[in-house]
């Protein structure tokens, strides 16, 4: 009987020793699992803030080139206005000057069709 109960014993704390070893293992399985999710999850940031910051710079190249072209545009609308006003000005002087001597040098004659009833 002795011997039993000392087998026994023995197969306690060997199944004793044993639900320790799996509840260790458990422990460092559910560290390592919160660790491989934290180290996934610091990947997926990096990787995130690396395509935003790809994204920004390719969005300031396309805006940029926007901005110089409507910047040419301006400039190039601004020339033209330019050339129109300095056109209209020596041109204002010419064309006034010949409306003025249409309208004030008056050359009277006969109309061909005016007859002269008699």
């Amino acid at each position: 009987m002795a011997s039993q109960s000392q087998g026994i014993q023995q197969l306690l704390q060997a199944e004793k020793r044993a639900a320790e070893k799996v509840a260790d293992a458990r422990k460092r399985k559910a560290r390592r699992l919160k660790q491989a999710k934290e180290e996934a999850q610091m990947e997926v940031e990096q990787y995130r803030r690396e395509r935003e910051q790809e994204f920004q710079s390719k969005q300031q190249a396309a805006m940029g080139s926007q901005g110089n072209l409507s910047a040419e545009v301006e400039q190039a609308t601004r020339r033209q206005v330019q050339g129109m006003q300095s056109s209209q000005q020596r041109s204002r002087e010419w064309v006034l000057a010949h409306l003025l001597g249409l309208v004030c040098d008056i050359k009277p004659y006969i109309h061909p069709n005016y007859g002269i009833a008699a």
